[in-house]
C-alpha cells in the first residue's frame, strides 16, 4: 500500500523519500496530508494549525500559525503577503478547519416556543435543526448574528434585513 501524495507547495520527493519544498516555501503537507511550518534555521514542524483572529468580522486579515504545542510559530496581518501556491494551502487548511455556514433564507419553523425545528437554506444547502432557546441566536456585532444549534453547530446571518421578509418574519419572532 503506498503513503498518500503529499500536497505541498509544488512537492518534489527530497532524499529518503521526505518531502521538500520550492527555495523559499515555508508551508507544505507531508505524507499523511498535515500542514507543517519551515522554521528560519530550515527544521520543519508539524502538524501546525492556522487560526483566524477575527473570523466573522474580517477574515481574509490576520492568521496565525500555531505550532504542536499551542504557541503561535507565525503571524500574517494581510495573508495576501504569501506566495499564491502557500496562501492556497494555507486557505485549504483554514476551511478544513473552519465550518460556519450562512443561513440565506429561514425556510420554516416548527414553533414559535422553543425549543423549536428550523428549516434553512445555506449556503451550503438546506438544512434542519433545531433552536433550544432564544438565548442561542446571539448578535456578535451590528448587523451580524450568530444561530447555534442543539449540537453547538453555529449558523452565520450576515444582515439579517437583507433576508426576504418571510426569512425576517420568522427570525423576528425569536429576538
Amino acid at each position: 500500500m503506498s503513503a498518500k501524495p503529499e500536497t505541498e507547495v509544488a512537492a518534489q520527493p527530497g532524499a529518503g523519500g521526505a518531502p521538500v519544498a520550492p527555495d523559499g516555501a515555508r508551508l507544505r503537507r507531508d505524507a499523511l496530508g498535515q500542514l507543517q511550518w519551515r522554521r528560519d534555521d530550515g527544521t520543519w514542524v508539524g502538524p501546525v494549525t492556522p487560526v483566524r483572529a477575527f473570523p466573522i468580522q474580517a477574515p481574509q486579515a490576520e492568521v496565525a500559525l500555531l505550532g504542536p504545542d499551542g504557541r503561535e510559530l507565525a503571524y500574517w496581518p494581510d495573508p495576501g503577503v504569501l506566495a499564491p501556491a502557500e496562501r492556497a494551502l494555507l486557505e485549504q487548511a483554514l476551511a478544513e478547519r473552519e465550518f460556519l455556514p450562512r443561513i440565506l433564507r429561514l425556510v420554516e419553523v416548527s414553533s414559535f416556543a422553543t425549543p423549536s425545528t428550523w428549516t434553512v437554506e445555506t449556503d451550503r444547502g438546506r438544512t434542519r435543526f433545531v433552536l433550544k432557546g432564544e438565548e442561542d441566536i446571539r448578535r456578535i456585532a451590528p448587523g451580524v448574528l450568530l444561530v447555534q444549534d442543539a449540537h453547538g453547530v453555529q449558523y452565520l446571518i450576515r444582515d439579517p434585513q437583507r433576508l426576504d421578509r418571510h426569512s425576517r418574519r420568522l427570525l423576528d419572532r425569536f429576538m
